[in-house]
């Protein structure tokens, strides 16, 4: 049993919840204009969790046959036989279950979103296989967290939160561009939409570039929205040095590629978060 929650963990790379998290914290403590409770926190956190391992798991299921010939990617589990097909797609029914579960303990907005949010972050496992803007359904995917946040506090949609979700759909398809570079041949020879395979790397680049300063600009508008303070805009200081970094790296060398994506986006997030949270104290 152990080895098979650890071969799970493995399929929906658990530590990347970081991504999400952080930003959904970051609407619940500018909601509440503080802390949140207790009970709000442990809901949201497990919605959080149902939705993304949902997520990761229905991606992996359609992506078996592509995963299986990927030299990255053939030894997770659901390339190498350590998970089969049925397996995974228990886990995302499971995972479903749980995240409607809990999202109708939330509050009704939260559950009847509940659906069309599953919805959205199943569609992303498809969109490479006809569109180059799959990286932006990934984006919009995790961009729903903050918006799963604010409704979980206030039970309605603010317009500062929509500035901070369309930053984070920005922010997450930024980088998933250049996540995307490292597959550029394979996606060439297996005919997937990925922009770096249709497009090309140079152009790869520059749009990354331009969301990420969209990602900002978004940002900055949140903080506008929000009535934030200086530390705020302290944290978007930081957030946008940590954005010019990351290009930095991937523009010295490629193989700074998987550095720049889990390094530096993962402490991202939770540096603008501590900042928030100063913002809110002070």
């Amino acid at each position: 049993m152990l080895q098979q929650i650890k071969n799970l963990s493995e399929l929906v790379v658990f530590e990347h919840t970081i991504f999400s998290s952080s930003f959904i914290l970051i609407a619940m403590v500018v909601a509440a204009n503080g802390w949140f409770g207790f009970d709000i926190f442990i809901l949201c956190t497990l919605a959080l969790i149902g939705a993304r391992n949902f997520a990761m798991a229905i991606n992996r299921y359609a992506d078996i046959d592509i995963d299986k010939e990927n030299p990255r990617t053939k030894f997770r589990p659901n390339a190498d036989g350590r998970i089969s097909p049925i397996k995974i797609m228990i886990f995302a029914i499971l995972n479903a279950a749980i995240f409607v579960l809990v999202s109708y303990f939330i509050n009704d907005l939260a559950f009847l979103l509940s659906f069309p949010f599953l919805f959205i972050l199943a569609i992303y496992s498809y969109f490479k296989r006809f569109s180059v803007f799959a990286h932006f359904i990934l984006g919009v995917s995790l961009s729903l967290a903050p918006i799963a946040g604010v409704i979980a506090v206030l039970g309605y949609i603010p317009v500062w939160s929509i500035f901070l979700a369309i930053g984070v759909m920005f922010w997450v398809a930024g980088f998933d561009l250049l996540y995307s570079i490292q597959d550029v041949d394979f996606d060439k020879k297996k005919g997937l939409f990925s922009m770096p395979a249709i497009y090309g790397v140079n152009n790869t680049l520059i749009i990354s570039r331009i969301c990420h300063i969209c990602a900002c600009l978004f940002w900055f508008l949140f903080i506008i929205y929000s009535n934030g303070g200086i530390f705020a805009f302290i944290g978007l200081v930081f957030a946008i040095l940590m954005l010019i970094y990351e290009h930095y790296l991937v523009n010295k060398d490629f193989l700074n590629i998987p550095k720049a994506f889990f390094q530096t986006n993962g402490y991202l997030g939770f540096i603008f978060l501590f900042f928030i949270i100063l913002d809110n104290l002070f």
